[in-house]
C-alpha cells in the first residue's frame, strides 16, 4: 500500500469514523495529493467533501474552499470542528472581533481549511490575508463548480473571478467539484477555471436509495398529504414553481397542523435564515420552498422530496432530488406534473438567452415524466450512464418498476413514419422539428427549408403533438434512435435502420389514448410497503426500541445544548449501528460508522453509559 493511501485511510477512520472510501474518493485524493488539477463529478450525497478535507489534513499548509452559500460554510465548519479539525469560514456573518481573531489564527498557520465565498475571495482584503499566511496555500477547492458555466443550471458570474485569484497562488493544486455536469459544462469548468491538464473523475449518478415516483397532478394538496403521511415524523422538502404557491401550500399544511415553514426570495434575510435553521436542527419537519432553497443544505436525513410543480430541466430535478437520503437510507422523490406546469415554464422562454436550448431542456423533463420505462435508467441515460446487467432495477427502484407492465402495442406504422421523416430530413434536426413536419406545420423555417414539400410533411396527424413526443421517447428507450449533441439531434441506430428497411414489426408499451398515457398502472405494492423497511424504528421492539429512542433524545438535547443540528452529533446511520452493534467499550465504539477518535473522546463515555443501561 502506498503512503498516500495508508495515510488517507488512517485519517478517514480516526477523524471521520468511516471504515472505507466511497467510489472514486481515494482516486480523487491521490490525484490532488500528486499535484494534479482535478475535476470530480459526483452525485449529491456521494461524499465530495471528503475529497478535499482529507488532503487538507495531509498538506502542510492551507486549503481554501470556495463555497456559494454562508449556510453551507457554517454547516461544514461545525461538523469539522466537532471531529477535532481546525476549520473556519470568513464571511459577513462573523462579528468584527471574531473575524479579526479568525484572520489571526489563519495567518499564524493554526487553520487547515478556510471557507470563503466566490465574492469574498475576489476582494483585495481576502487576497492580502491569504498572501500573508505563515504557511503556503496548498489547495484551492471550488465547490458547486457548475456555477462557473453559463450552460450550468445555476450560473454565478462571481465564479469567473476564481481563475484570476489562482494566479496569486500558482503552486496550489485546484480541485473542482460538482454534482451535475453535462459534457459542455465540464468543458466550461476546465476552461473558465484554467485547470492545467486536469484529471477528470465521473462517479455513478445512480442514487439507489431514492425511490422515483411521478404522478399526474390531480388534487395536488391531497397527493402531498398522502406522501407526508407515508413519511410521518420525517424530514422533507417540497419544491414549488412560485413564491405565491409556496406561501399558499405552506398555509394549507400549517392549517392541517403539519410542522412546516416556507422559504423563498420574497422573505427577509432574517426570516429565511431562521426558517432554514429550524429545519436543519429538526425543529421543523417540512420546508416548502422555491428552487432558491437547498444548495447549501448538508442535512443528511431528508427522507422525501416532492416537486409540487415540474422543474425546468432534468439537471435541476436531479440536483433537487439528490437532497433526499444523503446518508444512504431509503428515501422518496415524488414529482407531480400537469400540462399547466409546462405552459408556465414555456411562458418564460421569451426572456431566455437561448429559447431553443430551454425548450430542449424542458422536453427532456417532459419525456422523463411521461416515460413508461424505468425512470432510473432514463435519468442515468440523460447523463450518459448505462446500468450494467448486474444492476437491474427491482420494484424498489421507481413507480414503473413497481407496477404491472403496460401491454405492448403494434406501433409499426407511426414508428415508420417518424423514422422515415428523420431520413427525409437527413438526420439534421431534433424531435420538435421532426414532429412539426409530421403534423404539417407551416412555420416559416419549414417553408423556407422547403420541408413542406417532403413526402412525410403532414402524414402524422393521427397523433397529437404530445403523443408524438411520447412515441419518440419510446423509440429512443428501445434503441431505435438516439439523440446527441447540445441540441439533441436525432439519429437512427442500426436497429432503427434495419426496422425501417425490413419493415419489421415494432411493439412498444404505448397507448394512443392521451389520458392513459398520463396515468400509470396501479403499483404491485403500496409505497408504504416499499419503504417501510427503510424506517429502522419499525423493525425494533422492546429494549432495542427503548435504546433507540433514548439515544435520539440524547442526541437532540446534546445538539440543542451546542446549538448545532442533530446530525452534527450523530447521523441516523450511526444511531442505527449503535443499536445494532451495542458497543460496550471505546474500542467497540470506534467500529461504529461515523465515530472517529475525536468524537469518541468527546462524547463516547455518555453514549456508552446510555447503552450500558440496556444490557
Amino acid at each position: 500500500m502506498d503512503k498516500i493511501t495508508s495515510t488517507a485511510e488512517q485519517i478517514l477512520k480516526n477523524s471521520f469514523g468511516y471504515k472505507s472510501f466511497r467510489p472514486l474518493q481515494l482516486d480523487i485524493i491521490k490525484s490532488v495529493m500528486s499535484g494534479h488539477d482535478t475535476l470530480a463529478i459526483m452525485p449529491t450525497g456521494g461524499g465530495k467533501s471528503i475529497c478535499y478535507q482529507i488532503p487538507a489534513l495531509m498538506f502542510p499548509g492551507i486549503t481554501i474552499v470556495v463555497s456559494p452559500l454562508i449556510s453551507l460554510m457554517q454547516d461544514q465548519v461545525t461538523s469539522l470542528n466537532e471531529n477535532g479539525i481546525e476549520a473556519v469560514y470568513l464571511n459577513s456573518s462573523l462579528e468584527w472581533t471574531e473575524y479579526l481573531d479568525t484572520v489571526k489564527k489563519l495567518k499564524n498557520g493554526e487553520i487547515k481549511i478556510v471557507y470563503v465565498s466566490p465574492e469574498g475571495l475576489a476582494t483585495g482584503r481576502m487576497q492580502s490575508i491569504l498572501s500573508e499566511c505563515s504557511v503556503p496555500i496548498n489547495c484551492i477547492t471550488i465547490d458547486e463548480a457548475h456555477c462557473v458555466s453559463e450552460w450550468g443550471h445555476d450560473f454565478r458570474p462571481d465564479y469567473m473571478e476564481i481563475a484570476n485569484v489562482r494566479r496569486q497562488f500558482p503552486n496550489a493544486v485546484c480541485l473542482a467539484l460538482t454534482a451535475t455536469a453535462t459534457p459542455h459544462v465540464r468543458e466550461d469548468i476546465i476552461k473558465n477555471l484554467r485547470l492545467k491538464s486536469p484529471q477528470t473523475f465521473i462517479a455513478s449518478f445512480n442514487r439507489k436509495n431514492i425511490y422515483l415516483e411521478v404522478k399526474p397532478k390531480k388534487n395536488a394538496l391531497n397527493q402531498v398529504i398522502e406522501c407526508i403521511e407515508k413519511h410521518k415524523d420525517e424530514s422533507g422538502i417540497i419544491y414549488c414553481f412560485s413564491r405565491k404557491q409556496v406561501d399558499q401550500l405552506t398555509a394549507a399544511l400549517q392549517e392541517l397542523h403539519y410542522s412546516v415553514l416556507n422559504y423563498h426570495a420574497g422573505l427577509s434575510d432574517s426570516e429565511r435564515s431562521k426558517n432554514q435553521d429550524l429545519f436543519i436542527k429538526d425543529k421543523v419537519r417540512i420546508m416548502v420552498a422555491t428552487v432558491a432553497f437547498g444548495m447549501g443544505i448538508n442535512k443528511p436525513n431528508v427522507r422525501f422530496v416532492i416537486h409540487y410543480d415540474m422543474p425546468k430541466s432534468l439537471e435541476e430535478y436531479y440536483q433537487e432530488i439528490g437532497r433526499a437520503g444523503r446518508d444512504g437510507i431509503d428515501s422518496h422523490a415524488l414529482l407531480l406534473y400537469s400540462l399547466g406546469d409546462i405552459h408556465k415554464i414555456r411562458f418564460f422562454f421569451a426572456d431566455a438567452a437561448d429559447p431553443e436550448k430551454s425548450e430542449n431542456l424542458l422536453q427532456g423533463m417532459i419525456n422523463y415524466a411521461k416515460s413508461r420505462t424505468c425512470r432510473r435508467k432514463q435519468l442515468l441515460g440523460y447523463f450518459g450512464e448505462v446500468l450494467s446487467p448486474s444492476e437491474n432495477c427491482d420494484e424498489n427502484c421507481c413507480d414503473i418498476c413497481s407496477s404491472e407492465p403496460l401491454p405492448l402495442n403494434d406501433l409499426t406504422i407511426p414508428a415508420q413514419k417518424f423514422m422515415s421523416c428523420m431520413v427525409r430530413l437527413q438526420q439534421k434536426y431534433g424531435v420538435n422539428y421532426i414532429i412539426d413536419v409530421l403534423l404539417g406545420s407551416k412555420q416559416n423555417r419549414i417553408i423556407e427549408n422547403g420541408h413542406n414539400k417532403l413526402s412525410t410533411w403532414g402524414i402524422g396527424k393521427e397523433l397529437k403533438k404530445e403523443q408524438w413526443f411520447e412515441l419518440a421517447e419510446q423509440l429512443i428507450e428501445n434503441g431505435y434512435i438516439i439523440r446527441a449533441g447540445d441540441y439533441n439531434i436525432l439519429y437512427l441506430t442500426e436497429s432503427g435502420k434495419n426496422a425501417l428497411v425490413n419493415r419489421e414489426k415494432i411493439l412498444l408499451p404505448f397507448e394512443y389514448n392521451a389520458q392513459k398515457i398520463l396515468n400509470a398502472p396501479a403499483p404491485k405494492k403500496s409505497l408504504f410497503e416499499l419503504h417501510k423497511k427503510g424506517a429502522f424504528a419499525k423493525t425494533l421492539s422492546g429494549s432495542a426500541l427503548a435504546l433507540y429512542n433514548e439515544l435520539k433524545e440524547w442526541r437532540k438535547k446534546t445538539a440543542d445544548d451546542q446549538n448545532v443540528p442533530p446530525y452534527v452529533i450523530f447521523g441516523d446511520k450511526t444511531l442505527e449501528e449503535l443499536v445494532e452493534k451495542h458497543p460496550m467499550n471505546e474500542k467497540e465504539l470506534l467500529n461504529v460508522f461515523g465515530i472517529g477518535q475525536a468524537k469518541a473522546e468527546k462524547i463516547g463515555s455518555q453514549v456508552l453509559r446510555i447503552i450500558g443501561n440496556y444490557d
